[in-house]
C-alpha cells in the first residue's frame, strides 16, 4: 500500500498538522509527490521541506483559507498552472467548535460548514473530471465516528462529518464505472490540535489513536476498494451497535456525555 501512488502526485489539505501530517508522511515514504495546502504557509514549508529532505520526494506549498468560497479554485488553478496531474485528492481540512448553538459565533460556524463540506464538494467536483477522463484516480474525505449519531454541544460539526460520510459512499457508487475510488476515513478520538481548537479539551479521550495509524487505515482502506472505514475495534463496534438503540436514545446518551460541567 505504501507505494500505490509512487511517482504520483497528491493534494492534501489541512496539511500543517494532525491527520493531514500523517497523510502527507505516508504518501512521501511511499514515493508519492505532494500538493500540501492549509492556512498557515509556515507550518506547511516546515512540513514540506521534512518531506523532501526525508523522503527525497517533491513537495510543493499552497497556503490556502477553506473558509474563503473561492480557495478550492486557487487551489485547482495552482495545481493546473504548475502542470500537475492529481492522481489522489485529499480533503482532509476540518475542524469542530464545541459549546450549544446560540452560544457560538455565527461566523465560527457557517465556515464550518464552509470548510467541512462546501470546500469538499467544490476540490471534488475540480478535479474529478479529470479523474473520469483518463479512467482513473482516488479520493480520500475525512469524516469521523461523529457521523454515526447527532452529538449534541457539537451539532453542527457532527452533521458536517454525517454530510461528508454520505458524499463518499455516494460518490464511490457514481465512481466505480470510471475506474475512481472514493473512500471515507472515520476516525475517533486522534491525537492532534483538534480538540484543542474545537474547545473541547475536556472531552478528549484517554486513548487517543496515533494520526500515523489513522493515516494508515485511511490509505489502505482506500486502496483495497473500500468506501468507508472506521478506525479502531471499539469505534466500528461503538458506531454500529448504536443502530440496535432508538435515535433519540442516542442522542440523550451523547448529550449527556458532552454537556457543560462533565469530564471525560
Amino acid at each position: 500500500m505504501i507505494s500505490e501512488w509512487k511517482g504520483k502526485w497528491a493534494l492534501v489539505t489541512g496539511a500543517s498538522a494532525g491527520i493531514g501530517v500523517a497523510l502527507a508522511e505516508e504518501l512521501a515514504a511511499g514515493g508519492t509527490y505532494l500538493v500540501l495546502t492549509a492556512r498557515r504557509s509556515d507550518r506547511l514549508q516546515e512540513v514540506a521541506e521534512n518531506l523532501r529532505k526525508k523522503h527525497g520526494v517533491e513537495a510543493l506549498v499552497f497556503a490556502a483559507d477553506l473558509a474563503r468560497r473561492d480557495a478550492p479554485a486557487s487551489i485547482y488553478e495552482f495545481c493546473r498552472e504548475k502542470g500537475l496531474r492529481i492522481d489522489l485528492l485529499i480533503n482532509n481540512a476540518g475542524f469542530g467548535q464545541y459549546g450549544e448553538v446560540p452560544q457560538v459565533q455565527t461566523q465560527r460556524l457557517l465556515d464550518m460548514v464552509e470548510v467541512n463540506c462546501t470546500a469538499v464538494v467544490h476540490l471534488t467536483r475540480l478535479f474529478l473530471p479529470e479523474m473520469v477522463a483518463r479512467r482513473g484516480g482516488d479520493i480520500l474525505i475525512l469524516a469521523s465516528t461523529a457521523a454515526f449519531q447527532a452529538v449534541p454541544y457539537i451539532s453542527t460539526y457532527a452533521a458536517t462529518k454525517a454530510f461528508d460520510l454520505y458524499f463518499a459512499e455516494g460518490l464511490a457508487e457514481e465512481m466505480k464505472p470510471h475506474g475512481i475510488r472514493v473512500c471515507a476515513l472515520c476516525p475517533g478520538s486522534t491525537e492532534s490540535e483538534f480538540h484543542a481548537v474545537a474547545g473541547q479539551e475536556q472531552f478528549t479521550a484517554k486513548n487517543q489513536e496515533p494520526p500515523d495509524q489513522v493515516a494508515r487505515t485511511g490509505l489502505k482502506a482506500l486502496a483495497a476498494g473500500k468506501s468507508y472505514v472506521i478506525c479502531g475495534l471499539g469505534n466500528y463496534l461503538g458506531a454500529h451497535s448504536q443502530r440496535l438503540v432508538p435515535r433519540r436514545v442516542v442522542t440523550r446518551v451523547a448529550a449527556n456525555m458532552f454537556r457543560p460541567g462533565k469530564r471525560q
